[in-house]
């Protein structure tokens, strides 16, 4: 009569009571969290050691195949001697990507520049002056004149520095070497002036297309070899010419200041470092170069300024068949002493910084080909002090 206990189980299972007693439970796996992310307590510098090491990775590999670029083309060129006409080309090419590249990269400052000679009325800061020209003529308009700029003095570069590296090697032969290396800040001078004599004529007519170019508002010239046909067909050779001598008054004391200081600068720098020259690598080496440049910059910027507003006003103001004399007298009386200092706050900033970046790419290509970095030769001096 009464359930069997088998039965009983299954209706106290089924009823709701019945639950609640003790009883086996189904085990079911449970879920697998991971753990939360770790948050970093400071983002931004997480970010900035990430970019840190991807900019550290790039710059290695980078180097790295400049290497790799270097070793092929010193195995193709072959040992380059010192003093060889391979060497004087090599100099040569080094000295054309100095110039050529710096010149023109720094074109807006030039551009401002040489519209504040002309017209010092016609900006009141630089910042104003590029803001005005940027809303006027647009962003194209800020790099106005940097096609002659680029070929102009990529022209100059090629015989400034390959002209100095032969002239120092000329006139070294010529006195000696003991007299050389006594009268060794002469001998800088002299073979720097030498080569920038010939340098000008390269220069001089992209100089005068560049100069119309960026003092007329709008620009009369549009191309740099249009613009020298131009000049040809209405003023002959001679219009591309006619600010020859003030670039010579300009140029030839620039490249003196220029050559000379950093020789002496960078002999200065090596002699009060700890060791000698060839105790530093390839970057360090490199430094001294911008170092040195970007000092003796400043120094050119002061001596040649007066000679460099006369050469933005003779370009744009000089009339057909006036005389050389009379052209500047009348325009340093309608200037003044004051005048020919017009710009010169800027011109220190662009050639200080230009200066440097030309020493520096100067002695970059020259590691580049196996060479040695200009400057800083004088060991024996430090040897016996």
């Amino acid at each position: 009569m009464f359930p069997s206990d088998s039965a009983a189980a299954i209706f106290a299972r089924q009823h709701p009571l019945g639950r609640l007693g003790p009883q086996k439970q189904e085990q079911y796996p449970l879920p697998v969290q991971s753990a939360p992310p770790r948050r970093e307590p400071f983002p931004a510098w997480s970010a900035i050691d990430e970019t840190k090491k991807k900019a550290d990775a790039f710059a290695k590999e980078a180097a790295r195949e400049i290497d790799a670029a270097s070793k092929k083309a010193q195995e193709k060129s072959g040992k380059i001697e010192p003093w060889s006409a391979k060497y004087y080309a090599a100099c040569t090419i080094g000295g054309m990507m100095a110039c050529g590249l710096t010149h023109t990269a720094v074109t807006p400052l030039d551009l401002i520049k040489c519209r504040r000679q002309v017209d010092s009325q016609l900006y009141k800061s630089n910042m104003q002056a590029y803001r005005t020209i940027r809303l006027a003529e647009g962003f194209r308009g800020v790099f106005t004149g940097w096609s002659p700029t680029f070929f102009g003095y990529s022209a100059q570069g090629a015989f400034k520095y390959g002209g100095y590296e032969f002239f120092k090697k000329f006139y070294s032969d010529l006195v000696g070497q003991e007299n050389a290396r006594r009268w060794k800040t002469s001998l800088y001078l002299v073979a720097s002036a030498s080569a920038e004599l010939i340098a000008d004529v390269a220069l001089c007519p992209f100089e005068s297309v560049k100069v119309r170019m960026q003092t007329t508002i709008p620009p009369d010239l549009r191309g740099t070899f249009s613009g020298i046909s131009s000049v040809v067909a209405k003023e002959g050779i001679s219009g591309l010419y006619k600010g020859l001598y003030p670039l010579w008054g300009r140029q030839i004391p620039y490249t003196m200041m220029k050559f000379a200081s950093f020789e002496t600068i960078v002999e200065a720098i090596y002699a009060n470092l700890p060791g000698q020259k060839s105790d530093y690598n390839k970057g360090a080496q490199t430094t001294v170069a911008f170092t040195g440049g970007y000092l003796a910059g400043i120094l050119c910027a002061v001596v040649s300024h007066p000679a460099d507003v006369m050469v933005s006003k003779l370009n744009a103001n000089r009339q057909v068949g006036e005389a050389f004399g009379a052209a500047m007298s009348r325009i340093y009386g309608d200037i003044g002493f004051r005048g020919l200092w017009n710009g010169l706050p800027v011109r220190i900033v662009m050639v200080g910084t230009l200066t440097g970046l030309q020493w520096m790419i100067y002695d970059s290509f020259k590691i580049f080909m196996g060479l040695p970095t200009t400057g800083g030769t004088g060991e024996e001096e430090k040897k016996k002090k």
